[in-house]
């Protein structure tokens, strides 16, 4: 084996770079906060595009900054032509001018990339996330842009239009997501009721025409629960970022989550967020490859 060039430098990793369009907590737990540290602790290399402010905590959000449109717009093509971003996901965008805005650059740019939608429409303390005409928007605008939409209980109902009684079948509710235009749904179980002695949740993969497919998991006790959404989906778009398939994508992102649950802590007031550090373990064994160029 030859010895290295003398002088040459071993090349720069390069990591996939994944794109989160989303609002920023001031608390750190959720949001774009909640999605750079899923991204950075499983190797790859996150951008992001700001939609929104907050001015919250982990017991309650005291108020909202809208961003202009113009300027998320702004972001979001220099993003774009600076980086080969390989998946992305959106999180809050709360007004109908940047839902449109984001849903119609995306369909432009002919994007090659997965989109991971999570629909966000309120905080963990229920504050509302998204103004009530925006709802629309979502549904007919970025819905069609949606790979897999992870909407929780109350948002898939709020978008399908549609209640779900616990322990119904979910198969009304999520062919009305894929009317609407998502390509995949993973209804996340969280949010349906707890039976005495339940020790799993299940989450529905959703493909059309397809049977959904059920992901079940322990149920971890925790009241730090900040952000999971978020934690879940940016984990999602970063596992399709290096090229897993959507059912090993969605395995890997449960894991993930688990994990960081299961050693969540509350740092501040209220409730926690879970331990990102904790499911740095489920990183892909190769997280980066080395350039050639």
């Amino acid at each position: 084996m030859s010895a290295p060039s003398e002088g040459k430098a071993r090349p720069a990793p390069v990591r996939p770079v994944i794109l989160s369009v989303a609002g920023s907590d001031s608390g750190g737990g959720a949001g774009i906060q909640a999605d750079m540290k899923t991204i950075t602790v499983l190797g790859a290399f996150g951008v992001s595009v700001l939609a929104a402010l907050t001015a919250q905590n982990g017991a309650q959000v005291r108020g909202v900054m809208e961003i202009p449109a113009d300027f998320v717009l702004l972001q979001l093509a220099a993003v774009l032509e600076g980086f080969p971003v390989k998946a992305a996901k959106t999180g809050m965008l709360a007004t109908t001018g940047v839902i449109e805005a984001v849903a119609g650059a995306l369909s432009q740019n002919r994007r090659t990339f997965p989109l991971v939608v999570d629909p966000v429409c309120a905080s963990q303390s229920g504050h509302s996330l998204l103004r009530p005409e925006a709802e629309d928007a979502m549904r007919v605008l970025l819905l069609p842009e949606a790979d897999i939409l992870t909407p929780n209980k109350p948002e898939a109902e709020l978008l399908a239009r549609v209640r779900l009684k616990d322990g119904a079948d979910p198969r009304p509710l999520l062919d009305r997501l894929h009317a609407l235009g998502a390509k995949a749904v993973l209804l996340k179980g969280g949010h349906f009721k707890k039976f005495s002695g339940q020790t799993l949740i299940t989450d529905w993969l959703s493909l059309p025409g397809q049977e959904p497919k059920a992901f079940s998991h322990a149920r971890i006790e925790t009241v730090n629960t900040h952000g999971t959404g978020c934690a879940l989906s940016a984990a999602l778009a970063a596992f399709l970022g290096f090229g897993l398939t959507l059912d090993e994508a969605v395995r890997k992102a449960q894991q993930f989550l688990s994990a960081a649950l299961a050693s969540s802590f509350t740092p501040g007031i209220g409730a926690g967020p879970p331990d990102f550090f904790a499911g740095s373990g489920f990183a892909p064994s190769t997280p980066w490859t080395y350039s050639t160029s």
